[in-house]
């Protein structure tokens, strides 16, 4: 498993119930913000069982990606509305009110300081 996959992963485990997150998102938090593409491959290798909450991630526009083969969307549309989500199906896309649930962390700089 690679540093950048390990780094994806920590950040994913911060995601909070009932928020998501995008892949872009998760990208510039590691500081490769063009790298939202791995990041989707990262989680798409998610070891089986483990605690990464890999559901939480979305795409940009606030629909579930159909891309990822390991999981159906179906499956990752239920696990979101289990932790509180409303996850609607339009055009049969799965879709999430980015406003709405978007994680949004404060970033933490040099002494302590939030912004």
């Amino acid at each position: 498993m690679t540093d950048f996959y390990q780094r994806v992963y920590e950040i994913v485990r911060g995601i909070p119930i009932g928020r998501v997150s995008t892949y872009g998102q998760i990208a510039a938090r590691i500081g490769a913000p063009r790298a939202a593409r791995m990041v989707g491959m990262a989680l798409r290798s998610t070891p089986s069982g483990s605690d990464v909450p890999w559901h939480r991630v979305i795409n940009s526009k606030g629909i579930i990606s159909i891309e990822n083969l390991a999981h159906p969307p179906e499956e990752q549309a239920n696990l979101l509305m289990a932790e509180g989500v409303l996850v609607r199906t339009i055009d049969g896309m799965y879709t999430i009110d980015l406003p709405l649930y978007l994680w949004q962390p404060q970033l933490v700089v040099d002494k302590g300081e939030t912004l």
